[in-house]
């Protein structure tokens, strides 16, 4: 069995070090970078669109390199649950299982909105590009936000360390505009496709596993995938 950890900013590989240990004495564990994020190239713009279907893309070609073609457990979080399940409604035949740890394959549930601090980065590009470019604030902020009981010095530095200047931190800005709303949106068309598609993925086993104080894939995000598991 391969195990395939999919995640995004400002999450990359170091998150999922103690799993990666625990993990692969006994199976192949594949923990990418996606491009922006950890140790993955960061391109400009004009480079790279950061858009969902290049995030899938991006996985299926990374997997086709690697050979791995089968017997696939896709461990999701955060915006990987998307990227993850696009992918996986394109090869079903393909995957094992999934896990899913506080995420959504699906567009926002009805009645909700995205936080404020999400909506501030989305919606006012002179803001966002000053906090999240210029100061960091959005990584710098998830050390706080996404920690219930707090982390140590090391581990801070650690899922921080990728994102040390103004170019290293465009991904972080580029997946919270990428946020699918509204149908003009450039990922909404995907991403409803992906959110209408979801049942035909119910026959693979799947694991829920939630954090409850998760300040945007809350409770209601739970609930809604029961749609799924």
């Amino acid at each position: 069995m391969t195990g395939v950890q999919t995640c995004a900013l400002p999450i990359w590989s170091f998150y999922f070090r103690d799993l990666i240990r625990g993990l692969s004495s006994r199976f192949r564990t594949i923990v990418p970078d996606h491009i922006g994020c950890g140790l993955s190239d960061k391109p400009d713009i004009d480079q790279y669109d950061y858009r969902l279907k290049s995030r899938v893309d991006d996985l299926e070609n990374l997997l086709d390199h690697l050979g791995i073609h089968q017997n696939i457990t896709l461990v999701l979080h955060d915006w990987g649950g998307m990227i993850g399940m696009a992918y996986a409604l394109r090869h079903p035949e393909k995957i094992h299982q999934f896990v899913i740890m506080n995420t959504a394959a699906f567009l926002l549930p009805e009645g909700k909105a995205l936080p404020v601090r999400l909506r501030l980065i989305r919606n006012i590009k002179p803001f966002a590009t000053l906090a999240v470019l210029g100061f960091n604030i959005f990584a710098c902020g998830a050390l706080f936000m996404a920690s219930y009981k707090g982390l140590g010095k090391d581990v801070k530095s650690g899922l921080i360390a990728p994102y040390n200047s103004w170019n290293n931190r465009i991904a972080t800005l580029k997946f919270v505009q990428d946020i699918p709303v509204k149908k003009k949106d450039p990922s909404y068309s995907l991403a409803k496709y992906v959110d209408d598609n979801l049942y035909r993925l119910k026959h693979i086993p799947m694991l829920i596993l939630w954090g409850e104080h998760d300040f945007v894939f809350d409770m209601d995000f739970r609930s809604e995938e029961r749609r799924v598991g």
